[in-house]
């Protein structure tokens, strides 16, 4: 997918490891969450490429006037179910773009690659979280068309809450 301002977006490969996690990296920093990012190569390699791999990359590329392209963001899906729809639809995990190339419509065409892949797979929805901080990200969001959904909120369990429900009583 090739847009007129030289973005053009590539599912991720094998060799592509550690541009995924320099990406997952990149927005832990934005997100002031870096300490939270305890992801390796050798299982991202397994996430996106190994025999049960349940997520996928794409990074954005420009292309410039010599020829080369630089990856200048990245979007990582997978793959959500719904039982009240009975059917699956894609799951944004991360977008990043890098703060250089902010507002030169490379989340767009992300964004716009995620929304073919999910019209492709027969999916009726795309859909992701964001902080509620980040302002930015979500005027975007809305300028896309996107809509919050009311009333929700995540939950998470880990840690040791996680190793106290799984434990025997």
């Amino acid at each position: 997918m090739s847009t007129q301002n030289g973005i053009s977006v590539q599912a991720a490969k094998p060799g592509d490891v550690a541009l995924i996690l320099r990406f997952i990296k990149g927005l832990a920093d934005y997100e002031k969450l870096s300490d939270e990012v305890v992801a390796t190569e050798a299982n991202i390699r397994e996430s996106f490429f190994g025999p049960d791999a349940n997520a996928e990359a794409f990074f954005a590329y420009h292309e410039g006037e010599s020829g080369d392209s630089e990856a200048v963001g990245c979007a990582i899906f997978c793959q959500h179910y719904s039982t009240y729809s009975g059917r699956s639809s894609l799951y944004l995990e991360d977008i990043f773009v890098l703060p250089e190339w902010r507002t030169h419509g490379v989340g767009r065409e992300l964004m716009a690659y995620g929304a073919s892949l999910a019209k492709t797979r027969g999916y009726p929805r795309m859909e992701w979280s964001v902080l509620d901080w980040n302002e930015p990200a979500i005027g975007f969001y809305k300028y896309l068309g996107a809509e919050r959904v009311e009333g929700w909120d995540i939950y998470r369990l880990s840690g040791a809450a996680l190793d106290r429900l799984a434990s025997p009583a």
